[in-house]
Parts: C-alpha cells; sequence; structure tokens
C-alpha cells in the first residue's frame, strides 16, 4: 500500500467512525431557551469523541494495513 493510498484509506474509516461515535453519551440540554434547538445536546464533548475516533480509526487502519500488507486484500 502506497503512503497517499494509506492516508486517503485513514481518513475514510476515520469520517466513517466519528459518525457512529457522535451519538455516544448525548443528552438534551433540558429546557431550551429561544432560539436554540431543544434537541441541541447540553455537553456535546467533541474532544473527547475525536480522540475515541483517532484512537478507533488508527485501529481498524492497522488491521487493514496488515491485511494489505500479508495479501488478505488487494487495491489492484
Amino acid at each position: 500500500m502506497s503512503w497517499p493510498i494509506g492516508i486517503a484509506l485513514y481518513l475514510i474509516i476515520w469520517w466513517v467512525v466519528i459518525f457512529v461515535v457522535l451519538p455516544w453519551g448525548i443528552r438534551p440540554a433540558g429546557e431550551a431557551e429561544q432560539g436554540h434547538d431543544p434537541g441541541a445536546p447540553a455537553n456535546p464533548r467533541i474532544a473527547l469523541k475525536a480522540l475515541i475516533t483517532t484512537a478507533i480509526a488508527a485501529a481498524i487502519w492497522l488491521g487493514v494495513y496488515w491485511a494489505v500488507m500479508h495479501d488478505l486484500v488487494s487495491f489492484r
């Protein structure tokens, strides 16, 4: 696997994982003020979710990299 394909694959995996991780631990803010969405989370913890996403995506990418290097999957 060349490095541009590896980077592109990691970015695709990262974006798929972020959409899985975003709903984790979401609780509504309760009473919404005028002009605020009533479904908006009270504390979205975006930085924590980005770190979790990065770790999960790295683990998945390493698995895919291992499979490609051992000729279980080919991009040709």
